[in-house]
């Protein structure tokens, strides 16, 4: 391997850790918990009804459980329902 090589890979690795770092820090603030948009396999964690407990195990698309994670104030514009909504229109 080439010294351009070794410098070229240490650059691209430093790089993606920066992109890491800068995706972790949003902790979430500017986003909001969006019910009944997400497709299946999409969803961003568990179901609110109890379905599934993970990510990406939405069955079918804009379950009503099911939620991602939206920019802040977008869920409604989107056809979204807060989770009080979606609480509601499960009967829970």
């Amino acid at each position: 391997m080439t010294q351009r090589r070794i410098v070229s890979s240490a650059l691209a690795s430093l790089l993606a850790l920066g992109l890491v770092q800068a995706r972790g820090a949003d902790d979430g603030k500017s986003r909001d918990k969006c019910f009944g948009i997400a497709k299946a396999g999409a969803n961003d964690c568990a179901s609110l009804g109890g379905a599934h407990s993970c990510a990406g195990q939405a069955g079918t698309d804009k379950a009503t459980d099911d939620w991602i994670y939206v920019a802040k104030g977008t869920c409604k514009s989107l056809g979204g329902l807060t989770e009080k909504q979606a609480k509601a229109k499960l009967g829970k």
